[in-house]
């Protein structure tokens, strides 16, 4: 199996239904992923990336990976999308044992696509070492099984460094911060205040992983089985101080804090820590010759935090200086201090469960009692400059300790250092369930499952949110979700037609329940206002950088900075308490509706699988899935009133509302963003798969997916206001319309080939493996470049006129411009006349190989057989063949569907519009463009293996 990355996602890439994490056109954090029955989902849910830094589990450690798409066995649960189980290895009565290295570098990848040249190659390298040992510690008794991994990337996370001169040198990657002005600043901090800002010549920045997995397996007697899997994961990876995000008033974003224009010191970058612990405990029991129990209990411990090398001080920002006039050069030019977005930010997650399985034989069915349950925990914390932000407008207004032009706080209520927000709940499950061998040839599986969550723990009411009305309703920040039991009944066949397994016929229906991102209950009491307290004291500027106002708090800090974070909150007279009544509005109301469920869907499948009647083994599997949404997850805006006969509409083909005044549609001047459920949507899956041996050692396989996945939301982004504002629709978020999934991927075809040539009385072997993916990697939307329809939201799908004329332009070269590019586009100029749907217009198709090539060498040392293995991957080989093969197209020369500008509407409502151009001022021309990026480039790794 061709792989460089060795991760969990190279695996279930063989299956049909899958892209990435996600399957059958659900989002990957729908996904859910177990080790020996453990959660090793990534349950927050700010990526789909499996935590651990994606590779929380060595593939040298896994016995055998299970993908499920629509199983009907009830004791699976926790998806929507689809299931991946994987089952780790133990040890045996006969002591084995590997240990392996993978190796690659900056010239070990390819350095171009056509004749565009990507220039000098860094430096960069990336090491793997590990090792695993099995065996007996009591020969058919007690068993050991162990893995350790450790990778390296060793680098340097910065490589702008101070000018000698303040000159900026962009080909040397200098700076205009010197050298003396840096050293300046790093003495004035460790004289006045005793803080190291460490270097600004050298930023060291490996990224590491440790694994470790420990499993033994205890044959205790012979009706009792006991395994126990322990599993850690140590991720780190290093980031540069962020670029330009600030509380601060206005600055030139365009200019980052580390470039040209700009330094930081060592101290203020910060790391990224993925940690997981695992621990797995398995009791198998034989009751009788009809009784048997299964009891699984896990615990798993998964943290994503910030870290850094910076004692606890305040970031600051020191600008660029100010004018002869007294205006301020709004640029950026030294930081320093703790990042200001890494004090007490990160995610800790607890899950614990516990199985039990009871199963009992008779006749012909084996019928399965179960219960479950989990217990689990998430903590958020996110603390936005929170050891203090100060910004000075000049290097000699910071020595000389002058008043800061901005200053900014997040701080935890009475003294607390931590704050976070949290939310846990226990879900039972109890699930009963009969496998029928109704004869030979005939089985039946049926079974009901039903779960029920309970929130654990309620918050604290923010008397001012509650006392809001919006159009009747009220939202209490304060309560969960109301306890409910969701029902997931299932019913499953296999039918062997002839009698002799050379065909059959395989199906079933049921309902699914899985889980949501943890993320979006969080901000129910991240944004309620009552778990934390920010401020912020800033100057405002025009845009020539006159002060045009100053927060009087400012004349409060002038002198030395104040680096205590209590000393700055009774400086400041901040509110250090909260209750209910003291409770403020804040920005955004994020609440869950109190009737809110888990998501469900309810699948139903068929299936045909054929032994073809041929001289070697050639099997064809056709699969069809049927996927329709019951409680689907989506978020509505409480503060955005309904339309009425007083909305207007645009006139002409697209009449599509207009939004009045947001003071007129609005209950208050905040929006209220409510997690609430819909029974809208439904997916469709089709699927080949053929697999045949046609030669000894030479297994092959060919499988063509069709995917089409409808919905309202696919939730995208990690907070309820990314989610809701980056909802793409005809009539904006507010009014969204069922359409296409953001993940889905309509069609993939996929192949792999693999051939192994044993010789020399098997003492070598030669195996080539080729695996192959064909698809359309994006997904694009034509919408309009701003906020056609007034919602606030630039996410407005274009209409597409079917002729010219039929809508107005600003200038006939506008026209012609727009029907030209509408001409040349696949996707606009079949769907003429309709509004463009989202993600529906397709990339180009990409074609892509990935090769393995394996060499053994084996030999009998005292009767064991000793091997050694060298391999080579060679991810993308049709891009070292020619550099513009296996090359993704996007629309990022397209202005990423964004083609049209609203340039307004005449007396009669009537829209008008211009056409896009590009940097160069001229009409865009054509929808895709190669996509010139490193990870388009092929890439080889070498790996050598010893095993006995």
């Amino acid at each position: 199996m061709p792989s460089i990355n060795r991760s969990v996602q190279d695996v279930v890439r063989f299956s049909p239904f899958a892209n990435g994490m996600g399957f059958a056109g659900g989002d990957g954090r729908s996904t859910n992923f177990t080790v020996d029955g453990a959660n090793f989902n990534n349950n927050f849910g700010l990526s789909a990336n499996l935590p651990g830094g994606g590779n929380p589990i060595s593939l040298d450690a896994i016995e055998e990976m299970q993908v499920v798409v629509a199983p009907f066995d009830v004791r699976q649960t926790n998806f929507i999308g689809g299931g991946i189980n994987a089952i780790t290895k133990s040890g045996t009565n006969t002591f084995r044992g590997s240990a392996y290295t993978y190796y690659n570098n900056q010239d070990m990848r390819g350095n171009n696509i056509g004749d565009v040249d990507f220039g000098d190659r860094d430096e960069e390298s990336r090491q793997i070492y590990g090792l695993t040992l099995g065996g007996p510690i009591i020969k058919n008794k007690l068993f050991f099984f162990i893995n350790g991994e450790y990778e390296l990337q060793p680098g340097q996370v910065v490589t702008w460094r101070p000018s000698p001169d303040g000159i900026a040198n962009t080909d040397q990657l200098l700076s205009r911060a010197s050298t003396t002005d840096m050293q300046r600043v790093r003495d004035h901090l460790m004289a006045n205040y005793g803080y190291d800002t460490g270097s600004y010549t050298d930023y060291p920045a490996d990224v590491s992983n440790r694994k470790l997995l420990a499993r033994l397996d205890w044959n205790i007697n012979n009706a009792n089985r006991l395994s126990l899997r322990y599993n850690y994961t140590m991720n780190q990876g290093w980031n540069p101080t962020n670029g330009n995000s600030t509380d601060g008033g206005f600055r030139n974003r365009s200019m980052n804090r580390i470039s040209q224009y700009s330094m930081a010191f060592a101290n203020s970058i910060y790391s990224s820590d993925n940690i997981v612990n695992s621990v797995a405990l398995d009791l198998n029991s034989r009751i009788s010759d009809k009784l048997s129990n299964q009891f699984l209990t896990t615990y798993t411990n998964i943290q994503d935090v910030r870290g850094s090398s910076s004692s606890p001080f305040p970031f600051i920002d020191i600008m660029y200086g100010v004018r002869d006039d007294g205006s301020q050069i709004l640029e950026p030019y030294i930081s320093a201090g703790y990042e200001l977005f890494t004090w007490n930010n990160g995610v800790n997650n607890n899950i614990f469960n516990a199985i039990n399985n009871l199963n009992y034989y008779s006749g012909d069915h084996k019928i399965t009692v179960g219960a479950s349950f989990e217990y689990q925990m998430a903590n958020n914390s996110y603390m936005r400059n929170g050891t203090g932000y100060y910004r000075y407008a000049s290097l000699d207004d910071f020595l000389n300790q002058a008043a800061p032009r901005d200053f900014a706080l997040t701080y935890g209520y009475a003294g607390e250092l931590n704050p976070a927000a949290e939310v846990a709940f226990n879900q039972y499950g109890i699930y009963a369930q009969d496998e029928w061998t109704v004869n030979r040839q005939f089985k039946l599986t049926y079974g009901l499952r039903a779960d029920l969550i309970n929130y654990a723990d309620n918050l604290i009411r923010n008397n001012a949110i509650y006392e809001l009305d919006f159009g009747g309703s009220q939202i209490d920040t304060g309560t969960w979700p109301t306890a409910k039991v969701q029902i997931s009944p299932r019913v499953g066949f296999s039918y062997d037609l002839p009698g002799d397994q050379t065909l059959k016929l395989r199906g079933g229906t049921g309902i699914f329940t899985g889980r949501l991102p943890l993320v979006f209950f969080t901000n129910m009491p991240t944004n309620s206002g009552m778990v934390q307290g920010s401020y912020a004291a800033v100057t405002r500027y025009d845009e020539d950088g006159n002060v045009t106002s100053v927060d009087p708090a400012l004349a409060n800090l002038a002198g030395p900075m104040i680096t205590d974070v209590d000393e700055m909150i009774q400086r400041l007279g901040l509110q250090n308490t909260i209750s209910p009544e003291d409770g403020a509005l804040p920005r955004d109301v994020n609440a869950v509706d109190p009737d809110f469920k888990m998501p469900q869907v309810w699948k139903t499948s068929l299936a045909l699988d054929y032994d073809v009647p041929v001289e070697f083994p050639l099997s064809v599997t056709v699969e069809g899935i049927y996927t329709k949404g019951i409680n689907s997850v989506m978020l509505q805006n409480y503060n955005t009133m309904q339309p009425d006969n007083t909305w207007e509409r645009f006139s002409g083909p697209d009449n599509r509302y207009i939004y009045p005044d947001r003071e007129d549609i609005s209950y208050t001047s905040r929006p209220a963003y409510v997690l609430t459920n819909n029974s809208e949507g439904w997916g469709a899956i089709g699927n080949i798969s053929v697999f045949t041996e046609p030669l000894e050692n030479l297994n092959l396989m060919f499988a063509y997916t069709y995917t089409e996945s409808k919905e309202i939301s696919g939730m995208p982004g990690s907070n309820a206001a990314s989610a809701y504002n980056g909802l793409i629709q005809i009539d904006g978020p507010h009014l969204p319309r069922v359409q296409r999934s953001q993940f889905v991927v309509p069609s993939k075809a996929i192949a792999s080939a693999s051939y192994r040539i044993p010789y020399a009385n098997n003492r070598l072997a030669t195996t080539v493996n080729l695996f192959y993916s064909g698809y359309s990697p994006y997904g694009y939307s034509f919408t309009y470049a701003n906020d056609m329809n007034g919602d606030g939201y630039a996410t407005n799908l274009i209409y597409i006129p079917s002729e010219k004329g039929e809508v107005q332009f600003i200038s006939q070269a506008d026209e012609d411009a727009f029907f030209a590019f509408v001409d040349q586009d696949k996707y606009l100029s079949r769907n003429k006349g309709n509004y463009a749907e989202a993600y529906a217009a397709r990339a180009p198709w990409t074609h892509r190989f990935d090769l393995r090539f394996t060499q053994d060498i084996g030999t009998l040392i005292g009767g064991q057989r000793h091997a050694l293995q060298f391999t080579f991957d060679i991810l993308n080989f049709g891009n070292l063949l020619n550099s513009e093969w296996g090359v993704n197209k996007n629309m990022f020369g397209a202005n990423n569907g964004q083609i049209l500008r609203y340039e307004g509407r005449d007396e009669n409502n009537v829209p008008s519009f211009s056409m896009a151009r590009d940097s160069n001022d001229n009409y865009l021309t054509e929808s895709y463009s190669t996509f010139f990026n490193y990870n388009q480039l092929w890439r080889l790794q070498i790996g050598v293996r010893y095993a006995f």
